[in-house]
C-alpha cells in the first residue's frame, strides 16, 4: 500500500509538472510569436513610407544598418532589392504566401521552419502604393531549438523537480499512512483515523470480539482435553495425516522415552505391531492390537480419521492389560487346576466305589476301601472349602467384622490343631514370642496361621521343627513360621502364592495338600494390609513373616 500510495503521489506531481512546463513553454512560445509579428509589422510599416516617396537611396542605407532582412518585391514577384542576397540572383517570390497574400489583401504574413527544426522565420509583407511589396523578416530560434539550446539546464531543473516530487511524496505517503499504521488493531473504536475507516474499524470491533469469545471457548476445551488426558492412566497419541505426532499424553511420554514423543511415528516405538495398527490406521482403517513393553501388555487401539482431501489422521489408544491379562491367564489356569484338583479325588472315589459296587472286593478289604474313600472325600471337602474361602476373599463380600485379636493365642490354637499331625510327621511344634494384638477378623488370621504352619509340616524333614513366634518389631506387629524343611528355590519365591502352585508336586500329592493355602495367606494378607517377607533357602529351611501396619499394635 505505501507504495502504491507513493507511486500514485509521485506519477500526479511528475504530470502536474510536466503538463505545466509543457503548457507555459507554448505560452510562452505564443507570445514571442505574437510579439515577433508585431515588432515586424511595424518595422515594416516605418520602412514603407520612405519606400513610399521612392527613396531608394534611403532604403538601401536603411538596408545596412536594420538587424532583420528587407526585401523588395515587385507586382510580378520580382525581386527588386534584398540588405542580405542579391536580387538580380535570387528566384521569383510571387508564390510566397506571404507576398501573395500582399498583393491580393495588401498584407501578408507566414513564418516557416529551417530545415534541422531549430530555427523559425517570421514574414511580414505590407503592398505599397505603387504595387510593390515590401517584406521584413526575422528569424528565432523555434522551440525545439530553444530546447536544444537549454537542455542542460533543462536536464538539471527536471532532476531537481523530480527529485523534489520524490521527496513530497514520501513525505505526504507518510503523513497519509501513519493514521493507518498506527491503528490499534486490538481496540479499533479507539482509534483517532480518517471517518472513511469507521466502518472497517467498526466491524474489526465486532469481528475481535467473536474472535475473543471463540479464543476463550477454544482455551477451556483445550484445558478440559489437558485435564482429562493429563489424568489419563491409558495411552492417547494424535497423529496427523503425514504420521507425525501431534500430541502425547502423560502416561505416553512416562513410557516411551523423554524426546520420542515428536517427530514422526517411527520414532516413538519400533514394535512391529504398533507399527501395523498405526500405519493401517493412517491408511483409513480402525485396527487392534496388542504389544508387550517392559514386562508389561498392553492393548493398542488405533482409529483413522479422515480429513478433507488430506488423507487420514489417525488415534491410538493404548491401556495397559497386564493385570487382566494375568488374571485372565490365572482364571484358565484356576478353572484347569480346580477341574483337575477336583477329578482326582472323584475318580478314586468311583474306582474304589465300583470295585465294591461288583463285589469284587474281599471282605478284609472293605473296611480300608472305605477308609480310602472317606479320605479321598476328605480331601475333597476340604478343597471346596478352600476354594470357596479364596472366591470369598477375592470377592470381598460383606465388610469383616474386625475385632482385637491376640496373636499368641491364635498360634496356640494352631499348635493344639496341627500337634496331632506333626507328631506322625515326627516334627517338633513350639511357639514363642511376646504376646501382641491387632484388629482383624479372627477367623481369616486364624486360617492363615494355620495354613502356614501346615506347610512347615507338610514340606519339613523328618525330625524337623516348626517354631511360630510372634512380637512388635520397629513398632509393628508379627507372626513369624520357621521351618528346618526342604526350602525354596528362588525362581520359585514369587510364585509359591499363587493358587494351585506347588514347588515339589510329587511331594505335595504324598501330603495331600490342596495348593491353595498360600493363596489364602496372601489373599489375607491383603485384607488386613499386612506385608509377607519370606526368607528361604534350599535344604535349610523357610521362614514367612507375617508383618502388621504399625498402628495394629496394641
Amino acid at each position: 500500500m505505501r507504495k502504491r500510495v507513493f507511486g500514485s503521489i509521485f506519477l500526479t506531481a511528475l504530470v502536474t509538472l510536466l503538463l505545466t512546463a509543457s503548457l507555459l513553454l507554448i505560452a510562452v512560445h505564443s507570445g514571442l510569436s505574437h510579439d515577433m509579428r508585431g515588432r515586424l509589422a511595424n518595422e515594416c510599416n516605418y520602412i514603407a513610407a520612405v519606400v513610399q516617396d521612392n527613396d531608394w537611396e534611403e532604403l538601401g542605407r536603411i538596408g545596412q544598418v536594420y538587424a532583420d532582412r528587407i526585401t523588395l518585391i515587385d507586382a510580378d514577384g520580382t525581386v527588386l532589392y534584398d540588405n542580405e542576397s542579391d536580387a538580380e540572383e535570387m528566384e521569383n517570390h510571387a508564390a510566397r504566401p506571404e507576398v501573395a497574400d500582399a498583393l491580393e489583401n495588401g498584407v501578408g504574413e507566414s513564418s516557416r521552419l529551417s530545415a534541422t527544426l531549430s530555427e523559425q522565420t517570421y514574414y511580414y509583407a505590407l503592398r505599397l502604393g505603387n504595387g510593390t511589396v515590401l517584406r521584413v523578416s526575422s528569424t528565432a530560434d523555434s522551440a525545439l531549438g530553444a530546447l536544444s539550446t537549454a537542455s542542460p539546464w533543462i536536464v538539471l531543473i527536471v532532476l531537481l523537480a523530480l527529485l523534489v516530487a520524490a521527496l513530497l511524496a514520501s513525505w505526504l505517503t507518510h503523513v497519509f499512512l501513519e493514521p493507518i499504521v498506527s491503528l490499534d488493531l486490538h481496540a479499533p473504536l479507539k482509534n483517532d483515523a480518517y471517518d472513511e475507516l469507521s466502518p472497517l474499524l467498526h466491524r474489526m470491533d465486532k469481528q475481535n470480539h467473536k474472535i475473543d469469545s471463540q479464543m476463550n471457548e477454544l482455551k477451556r476445551r483445550q484445558a478440559e482435553f489437558d485435564d482429562i488426558t493429563a489424568r489419563m492412566d491409558e495411552g492417547l497419541i494424535l497423529f496427523s495425516a503425514q504420521g507425525d505426532i501431534l500430541f502425547a499424553n502423560r502416561a505416553v511420554c512416562a513410557l516411551f522415552p523423554k524426546d520420542s514423543a515428536s517427530g514422526g511415528y517411527m520414532t516413538l516405538c519400533r514394535d512391529p505391531e504398533y507399527i501395523r495398527v498405526v500405519e493401517a490406521a493412517l491408511g483409513g482403517k480402525s485396527v487392534h492390537g496388542r504389544m508387550e513393553k517392559d514386562g508389561r501388555v498392553y492393548s493398542l487401539t488405533a482409529s483413522s480419521v479422515a480429513e478433507d482431501g488430506q488423507g487420514h489422521a489417525a488415534v491410538l489408544f493404548m491401556v495397559d492389560i497386564t493385570e487382566r491379562d494375568q488374571a485372565e491367564r490365572q482364571r484358565q489356569e484356576f478353572t484347569a487346576n480346580v477341574s483337575h484338583e477336583l477329578k482326582t479325588p472323584l475318580t478314586s472315589i468311583m474306582g474304589y466305589a465300583e470295585i465294591m459296587e461288583n463285589g469284587i472286593v474281599r471282605p478284609e478289604d472293605i473296611i480300608p476301601f472305605a477308609g480310602k474313600i472317606r479320605s479321598e472325600a476328605q480331601r475333597l471337602l476340604t478343597l471346596i472349602e478352600d476354594i470357596i474361602r479364596l472366591s470369598q476373599l477375592d470377592e470381598g463380600g460383606a465388610p469383616a467384622a474386625f475385632e482385637p485379636v491376640e496373636l499368641s493365642v491364635l498360634c496356640g490354637t494352631v499348635r493344639d490343631r496341627l500337634q496331632h499331625k506333626a507328631a506322625a510327621h515326627k516334627i517338633r511344634l513350639s511357639i514363642g514370642g511376646k504376646p501382641v494384638t491387632v484388629s482383624g477378623e479372627r477367623r481369616t488370621l486364624e486360617q492363615m496361621i494355620f495354613n502356614l504352619a501346615d506347610n512347615a509340616i507338610a514340606y519339613n524333614n523328618p525330625n524337623g521343627s516348626v517354631r511360630l513366634e510372634t512380637g512388635v518389631e520397629n513398632g509393628a506387629p508379627f507372626v513369624r513360621v520357621a521351618d528346618t524343611g526342604i526350602g525354596i528355590a528362588p525362581a520359585d519365591q514369587q510364585r509359591v502364592f499363587e493358587r494351585f502352585y506347588r514347588v515339589d508336586k510329587s511331594h505335595s500329592k504324598m501330603t495331600g495338600g490342596t495348593g491353595l493355602g498360600l493363596s489364602i495367606v496372601k489373599h489375607g494378607a491383603a485384607m488386613h494390609h499386612a506385608e509377607i517377607e519370606m526368607q528361604s533357602a534350599l535344604g535349610e529351611g523357610t521362614t514367612i513373616t507375617l508383618r502388621f501396619p504399625k498402628t495394629q499394635a496394641e
